[in-house]
């Protein structure tokens, strides 16, 4: 059980500190009662180490049954705690388990489910949370969980179908990087005594000069060492994006020829369709783009909305400062426009997501098409050029024997 850290006063009226163990922060409170202390401060201890599973994310198809089993179970009439109870007793995922048992204490003690769920960021993220408060709030809860399950299992669904497509190009990516390695590295070095006397001639092919000389560098420490230099420094950049330089990479993102566009249209899509989702639950529009900027995963993105929520505040509409930060197409800010007129908004968001998404599995699918092909000729192109380099001196002295 975890320990509590306490402040609490004697019948004396001193002021006393301790540590308790106990499940919960009532049941800390109720030890202390049992002591004849009235507390005035329960936490848990800062040095307490956190249950099994803590700090770790949950894969979102974990989260999409957990909302919609939460749902059905609030809908057939079963109080909260309970409904908690048996989605922790029945959930096989360690990690969902521990945080649904910490939920379900917190909420035993009097705190609110949204409250309980923002306590662990990791697996719920703001988008659920406000949508739980929103729908704790107008009593419609049940209807919030089973929009949050469909929303989350329909973001799976987007992100299986780009992982798919990028696999095969993928793999062939790395199996052309190992057997080019095999080759330089294994292959070509068994030639070097055949082409002995071409290269004290001086009449070794540059391509095959070339070829051993790469392969020699890449058999030697300095090599060794360089490949392990650039793959340090990839992932020193990779780090760097992350944090320091993380505005400059997402900028860069949006300017990537063909990746660009269509990177950019699935962040719009992500941010249009939470938007239209909060905005259809009650939660009002400022608080909306507070919550859906994040969603699009790009800081630039996220800064251009947030001066278009400003301009919102200051009475304006939503879709002439979406049009003035230039990184939503017209037709999108065109029909946003007409929405905020006829009062649609939060329909035509989700559409406007779904037509997004719609055509960008179309161009990514034309895009993995075209990659394959180019993918396999750069493969074939490297390895002619090995296979060029090794023959090119077998032919030189067929050549001479056959004249000699």
């Amino acid at each position: 059980m975890p320990d509590f850290t306490y402040e609490a006063m004697t019948s004396l009226g001193q002021k006393t500190t301790g540590t308790v163990t106990a499940t919960s922060e009532r049941e800390a409170t109720l030890v202390l009662d049992g002591k004849g202390l009235f507390p005035l401060r329960i936490a848990m201890a800062k040095n307490q180490a956190a249950p099994s599973g803590w700090g770790k994310s949950v894969k979102g198809r974990h989260l999409a049954t957990l909302y919609s089993q939460l749902a059905d179970l609030l809908h057939s009439g079963v109080p909260l705690l309970r409904a908690l109870d048996i989605l922790e007793r029945q959930s096989t995922n360690p990690t969902l388990q521990a945080v649904l048992r910490d939920i379900k204490a917190k909420v035993a003690d009097g705190t609110g489910l949204a409250q309980a769920m923002g306590s662990h960021p990791r697996v719920f993220n703001e988008l659920a949370v406000s949508m739980v408060r929103a729908g704790q709030e107008g009593g419609f809860l049940e209807d919030v969980l089973k929009r949050i399950a469909v929303f989350v299992e329909h973001q799976e669904d987007m992100k299986a179908k780009v992982i798919g497509a990028l696999a095969y190009p993928v793999f062939l990516a790395i199996a052309g990087f190992v057997v080019l390695n095999i080759l330089v590295i294994f292959f070509v070095p068994r030639f070097e005594p055949i082409f002995a006397k071409l290269a004290e001639k001086g009449e070794l092919p540059d391509l095959t000069w070339a070829l051993m000389g790469f392969s020699h560098f890449l058999q030697s420490a300095l090599g060794i060492f360089t490949v392990l230099g650039v793959f340090a420094g990839m992932v020193a950049f990779i780090r760097w994006t992350r944090r320091g330089g993380r505005t400059w990479a997402d900028r860069k993102r949006l300017k990537m020829p063909v990746f660009g566009k269509i990177y950019l249209a699935l962040s719009l899509s992500r941010f249009t369709r939470i938007l239209g989702t909060m905005l259809h639950n009650g939660i009002p529009i400022l608080r909306a783009l507070g919550i859906a900027k994040d969603s699009t995963g790009n800081r630039v993105l996220s800064e251009a909305i947030e001066k278009s929520a400003e301009n919102v505040t200051a009475g304006q509409t939503l879709a002439e400062p979406l049009r003035k930060c230039g990184y939503f197409p017209s037709d999108i800010v065109e029909m946003i426009a007409i929405a905020e007129e006829s009062n649609s908004l939060e329909k035509v968001l989700i559409d406007i997501a779904d037509g997004l998404e719609k055509r960008t599995a179309r161009e990514l699918e034309l895009m993995v098409k075209l990659l394959e092909p180019v993918m396999l000729l750069v493969m074939a192109a490297v390895t002619l050029l090995v296979v060029a380099g090794l023959l090119l001196p077998v032919f030189k002295m067929g050549s001479a024997v056959s004249g000699g």
